[in-house]
């Protein structure tokens, strides 16, 4: 399979553009410029950070359920997979995977409806690929010469076009990223081991949680029902929940394969045999087959009907918008409050966008500390 898709790979080596830095650094021997990358990432304070943020619960609720760090994880495992199978670059797939979710704010999505929400009434929005970009490139400090992290140029182009597409005319400050091309296919296949991940890990987790029942699963989800009967026919007699669990492994198992099978498929239909070839075509080349696809949507929306929007986490959910609303409104008020290398931005980046930047760079447990103490400071 991967002898014909291997010649659509980035390179990586010293002559590949994607390689190119912001900052000139200079070389390390035995180490890849993606490889180099992935160890600026997993060196950083964000990427430490989420282990303190919400996949889809709250760290509140039990330590057995994924946080943002143990989901990027499963992600970039999936990635790494799947670019090795299809002979892509593996280092930049596994890069962008561990990087793909550094720019999410505390609370999971519902957070980050809610600071998107606080922005729009001041004007401006927020969107969590770009601010992953405006991380790498200049809240993390590391080191002496420069800010950010001097990531190359295909990492950065892949953080933001990994999940979507922007227009040029809309984001004229993303020119460098090659707004009129598709990513590259090793940034495409993050969104889908993204999918990959989370469809399988949110039933393990809703399942945990006691808000999902195996059996309900068994007889809505198709893709699951159909892997637990195979595995029970080779396991008669076997607890329920180790029947669920192998089920949940053989259906990620059968996402990934087939992700991978098909992306080769319409790699090899399009004829197409160098990365300006992916780059050039009017759709992304890495998706799932037509079944696969409709299982899946499916699922997705299985889980926003059963857990996603149910009553335990939608109280979350209002929880989180309301302490993000508090504070966001209460330093847009008082911006003397802020941190002072924060409130330093304020002239440069504007008040409102200084503002959800501190928020979005906290955990969960940070931002109920601060929302406490702040409380606390208008009663008195």
């Amino acid at each position: 399979m991967t002898e014909d898709i291997r010649r659509c790979a980035v390179v990586g080596d010293a002559s590949d553009p994607l390689t190119a830095r912001i900052y000139p650094a200079p070389a390390r021997s035995g180490r890849s410029a993606f490889q180099r990358d992935r160890e600026r990432v997993v060196q950083s304070r964000a990427f430490r950070r989420l282990a303190g943020k919400t996949q889809v619960f709250t760290s509140r609720s039990s330590d057995h359920f994924r946080s943002r760090l143990t989901h990027t994880i499963e992600v970039a495992e999936i990635a790494r997979a799947a670019a090795s199978s299809l002979g892509l670059n593996e280092d930049m797939s596994e890069t962008l995977a561990l990087v793909h979710d550094i720019g999410h704010p505390p609370f999971g999505h519902a957070g980050e409806r809610a600071l998107d929400r606080c922005l729009r009434r001041h004007g401006r929005s927020f969107d969590h690929n770009l601010h992953a970009l405006r991380i790498v490139e200049h809240f993390e400090q590391r080191y002496a010469a420069h800010r950010g992290l001097n990531l190359t140029l295909g990492v950065r182009e892949g953080i933001i076009k990994h999940s979507r597409d922007y227009k040029e005319e809309e984001h004229s400050e993303l020119a460098e990223y090659f707004l009129s091309e598709r990513p590259p296919l090793e940034a495409q296949l993050i969104d889908l081991a993204d999918e990959i991940a989370y469809l399988t890990a949110d039933l393990d987790d809703g399942v945990e949680s006691g808000l999902l029942e195996i059996g309900h699963i068994r007889e809505n989800v198709t893709i699951l029902g159909r892997c637990y009967r195979a595995i029970e026919a080779r396991h008669a007699g076997v607890e329920e929940k180790y029947l669920f669990h192998e089920a949940l492994q053989l259906m990620q198992n059968i996402l990934t394969d087939d992700l991978i099978e098909n992306t080769w498929k319409n790699v090899k239909t399009l004829g197409a045999e160098t990365l300006e070839d992916i780059r050039s075509d009017k759709a992304r080349l890495a998706t799932f087959s037509d079944q696969v696809e409709s299982e899946r949507l499916q699922e997705k929306r299985y889980l926003y009907e059963t857990l996603y929007t149910c009553d335990e986490l939608e109280r979350e959910h209002d929880k989180a918008e309301e302490v993000v609303t508090a504070l966001f409104d209460f330093w847009i008020n008082d911006p003397e409050e802020l941190p002072p290398s924060h409130f330093e931005e304020v002239e440069q980046e504007g008040l409102a966008r200084v503002v959800a930047d501190y928020i979005a760079g906290m955990t969960d447990s940070f931002i109920l500390e601060q929302y406490a103490q702040v409380k606390r400071a208008i009663r008195r």
